[in-house]
């Protein structure tokens, strides 16, 4: 009898066990491309309703399939293992996830963009981004004294205001700290883990003639090399890296107010060895400017093109953009530019494809199988971040990261991922 109470006990808490893994396991955020499906799945008992939606014209969700409204056919059916989403208009649905529509457990969002098509690109390009404020890398001592001291100022913080003048660069804030002759500022400073504005009374510490410090070190500008992913015709912006860029220092995403898309050169290759990143080494022409950035994301780099004839954009075709749930395992090739003016597309195996993952950019983990790059590079290498993944003469996103361990194996992110970023830019 003991036995047997032991077993009913096991077989409930088995029960809460796997209930409570597949709602934590239902993502918070869902990209849906215009007209394509996405499926969460869930248990008896469980509930998905809409709550809310930002556009009016969006489709009514319960727990039902709405199959092929993209053609006008709105047959519903129960279903209770699995909702289907497919919309025809473009916006949010918040979807609150529930038991039996009474106990709410935890809230989707839904963002459906525009289904688009894209011209995917693969040039070797070089990018300056300047940040909103001036960003602090590091603190040192004047004379034995510490101005920054008990502020809260931290590295990772941008300053943007001392004395209600705005801080745009470096000699900005050098030119107002000399002209205070050493009298108390007000510094106004944005928290790096949060975002949130402080105000704090700071006096310099005098240094020489005329010349007053407050023994920070800080830096207004990030450049780099990498890759251009799409160009979208229409609106004419672009996208590129796949990854955002952080500042060396600190390693936090660089908060930018505006960058410049510059062409580069490329010099030589560093192969990638198991243990040690290869790079694509060049140089940044600063004559060159082929267009605005707008944003630095955590899914990389956005804005708009200016010299669209350097990309040679009128020989090159558009490509459907391929929703998620109908990329698959197997081959697929990847376009860039190890050499300068010589793009070319390599093949390359897409062995993994974690469809339920919009918190980062690991989407994918692809091989490099293509004999000439392995013999180049080594596989991936920094530099060829945001080089798009095509797959049966589709864009299914670009390359992100590289497995330190084995240069051969990396990381790709959703094109779905990179055109919802885009849009918000």
């Amino acid at each position: 009898m003991k036995i047997f109470k032991k077993l009913i006990v096991l077989f409930f808490l088995l029960i809460i066990y796997i209930y409570v893994a597949n709602i934590t396991l239902m993502p918070n955020n869902i990209v849906v491309i215009q007209g394509d499906n996405v499926k969460v799945s869930k248990l008896w008992g469980i509930n998905i309703k809409q709550i809310s939606t930002t556009n009016p014209n969006l489709k009514q969700y319960d727990d039902k399939i709405i199959e092929e409204v993209s053609n006008g056919n709105e047959n519903v059916i129960e279903n209770s293992s699995e909702n289907n989403i497919q919309s025809i208009e473009v916006g949010k649905i918040d979807l609150g996830v529930s038991i039996f529509d009474t106990i709410p457990l935890k809230n989707i969002s839904v963002s459906v963009i525009p289904k688009i098509s894209v011209i995917p690109l693969g040039d070797s390009i070089g990018m300056k981004l300047y940040t909103k404020g001036v960003l602090v890398v590091g603190m040192s001592e004047i004379e034995g004294n510490k101005p920054y001291e008990n502020s809260g100022i931290e590295e990772g913080d941008r300053i943007v205001r001392i004395d209600n003048i705005e801080i745009t660069c470096t000699d900005d804030l050098v030119e107002t700290v000399n002209k205070s002759k050493g009298k108390e500022l007000e510094v106004k400073y944005v928290k790096e883990e949060n975002d949130t504005e402080m105000v704090v009374n700071i006096i310099p510490a005098k240094t020489g003639e005329n010349e007053y410090k407050l023994g920070l070190w800080v830096r207004d500008a990030a450049a780099g090399v990498g890759t251009v992913t799409f160009y979208e015709p229409i609106s004419g912006k672009f996208a590129s890296l796949g990854h955002g860029i952080t500042d060396v220092d600190t390693g936090s995403l660089v908060k930018i107010a505006n960058g410049e898309l510059v062409k580069a050169h490329i010099l030589s290759i560093l192969k990638g060895q198991k243990g040690i990143p290869g790079e694509l080494r060049g140089t940044i022409d600063g004559g060159t400017k082929l267009g605005e950035v707008y944003n630095n994301t955590s899914f990389g780099i956005f804005g708009k093109l200016e010299n669209v004839n350097n990309f040679e954009i009128s020989n090159l075709n558009e490509m459907e953009v391929l929703a998620r749930d109908k990329i698959k395992t197997g081959k697929a090739q990847i376009i860039c530019e190890i050499e300068t003016g010589n793009k070319k597309y390599y093949d390359i195996e897409i062995e993994k494809i974690y469809y339920g993952n919009n918190s980062d950019n690991k989407s994918m983990l692809i091989k490099v199988t293509d004999k000439e790059l392995l013999e180049k590079t080594g596989g991936i290498i920094q530099g060829m971040s945001g080089s798009p993944i095509i797959q049966d003469g589709k864009f299914v996103g670009a390359v992100t990261h590289v497995l330190v361990n084995d240069p051969t194996t990396g990381y790709g992110v959703f094109a779905d991922l990179m055109l919802k970023e885009m849009t918000k830019s």
